[in-house]
C-alpha cells in the first residue's frame, strides 16, 4: 500500500474514532441523567430491603455475619462514590476545556484581546526554603528516618 493511501485512512479512522468518541460522550451523558432520574426515595427503600432480606436468607451461619456484610456494603458504596467522583472531574476538566475554546474562537473573532482576567498572571516568586538545618522535620519526616539528621 502506498504512503498517500495510509495517510487517508489513518485520517480517516481518526475521523470515526472522534465521531464515536462523540456518541459515546452523549449516550453516557443520557445514561447517567437516566440513572438519576430512576433513583426515587421509594426504589432506594425498596432495593435495601431487599438486598437485606436476600442477606439475611444467604448468609451461612458463622461464615458471613451481618456486620461483615455491612463493611462489604460500605467498601462497594465509597468505591462506586470515588468512580463517581473520578468522572464529574473528567466531565468538569472537558467543560472548561471546551469554555476556553470557546471563548478563545469569540476573541478571535471579535479581534479583540482577552481581558485581564483571562490573562495569565505574573506568579509571585516562590519563598525561598529555610535552611534544612534550622527548620524542624516536616510531619511526614518526623515518622522515618529522613528526620534523623
Amino acid at each position: 500500500m502506498k504512503f498517500g493511501a495510509l495517510q487517508r485512512r489513518v485520517k480517516r479512522c481518526e475521523q470515526v474514532m472522534a465521531v464515536r468518541i462523540g456518541e459515546t460522550q452523549g449516550n453516557w451523558g443520557v445514561l447517567s441523567q437516566v440513572w438519576r432520574q430512576g433513583w426515587s426515595p421509594l426504589r432506594i427503600v425498596v432495593v435495601g430491603l431487599a438486598g437485606g432480606f436476600i442477606a439475611g436468607k444467604l448468609e451461612v451461619p458463622g461464615e458471613v455475619n451481618g456486620a461483615r456484610w455491612l463493611q462489604m456494603v460500605g467498601s462497594v458504596s465509597s468505591l462506586f462514590a470515588s468512580a463517581q467522583a473520578a468522572f464529574a472531574t473528567v466531565v468538569a476538566a472537558q467543560a472548561a476545556e471546551t469554555a476556553d475554546d470557546a471563548a478563545e474562537q469569540a476573541d478571535e473573532a471579535t479581534g479583540q484581546p482577552p481581558p485581564a482576567a483571562a490573562r495569565p498572571a505574573a506568579q509571585p516568586a516562590p519563598a525561598p526554603e529555610p535552611d534544612s538545618e534550622l527548620r524542624g522535620p516536616r510531619p511526614a519526616e518526623a515518622a522515618t528516618e529522613l528526620s534523623e539528621r
